[in-house]
């Protein structure tokens, strides 16, 4: 296991906790703060763990990139931190785990395209999210993207022209987080859901979380061109003759993976 000073990780039982620990910035996502972001996940992803908390530590979230980082960058500087945030944005999405965003606070600009870009989010009441840059002078270009996917045009539209922040009830509604929840009960929250995330096959999951991925936002028949062959290759698979059998003989399954 890799050694971290931006960053807090800890395994319990089958769950890695990832936690953002900056809050001094505000957890804001400097070159170094997102490329140990990235290690953490990429380890975590050869592990056997089955679940991944993404957290952070003191009163914010995410405050987006770290600007003292950005303004000292020139161009190519500027285009590498970003290939480096992509690629954590990407990894969240790649790895066989569930992964869960807990929001307890504010999340703006990278840090909400954090949030957009994990499996699932619990926020706690008091939390808020924003793409700040469109009433400043760096628009939020690359955290839009994943915020779109979850939110959609018109929303995602007034979040990125009027920079605003969006409260924790609106954005359940917007479908940017799953759960809103008391702050007290915001770990219970998020544990009850990731129990629930990860019950079954481990291999199939994983296999279902990278297909739903793969085939998100293409046209209609290319995404069920898709769907339609990796199912038709997953029912051969350990798993699901488990599971099918385990109907059948109505008889609960035993997971080998």
């Amino acid at each position: 296991m890799a050694e971290y000073q931006h960053i807090r990780v800890e395994r319990t039982d089958d769950v890695v906790r990832i936690t953002m620990d900056r809050a001094a910035r505000r957890n804001s996502l400097s070159a170094e703060h997102l490329a140990e972001l990235l290690t953490a996940f990429r380890e975590v992803a050869a592990s056997d763990a089955v679940g991944v908390v993404l957290a952070g530590e003191g009163p914010v979230f995410s405050a987006g990139h770290d600007f003292a980082d950005v303004a000292a960058r020139d161009l190519d500087g500027v285009r590498d931190l970003l290939t480096l945030c992509t690629d954590l944005m990407r990894t969240i999405e790649s790895v066989p785990q569930v992964v869960i965003a807990r929001v307890h606070g504010l999340a703006t600009a990278a840090g909400c395209q954090l949030v957009a870009s994990c499996d699932l989010a619990v926020a706690a009441e008091e939390a808020g999210f924003a793409l700040p840059g469109g009433k400043g002078g760096w628009f939020c270009h690359t955290p839009a993207v994943p915020v779109a996917r979850a939110i959609g045009r018109k929303r995602l539209m007034e979040m990125a022209l009027t920079g605003d922040t969006v409260d924790a009830r609106t954005a359940e509604q917007w479908g940017l987080v799953n759960r809103v929840v008391p702050l007290a009960g915001l770990d219970d929250a998020v544990d009850e859901l990731m129990r629930r995330a990860t019950r079954g096959s481990r291999a199939g999951k994983a296999l279902g979380k990278q297909t739903i991925y793969a085939q998100l936002d293409r046209p209609e028949a290319d995404a069920y061109a898709i769907a339609l062959e990796v199912m038709a290759a997953a029912s051969q698979t350990p798993a699901a003759k488990e599971g099918m059998s385990s109907f059948l003989e109505k008889r609960p399954a035993v997971w080998t993976d």
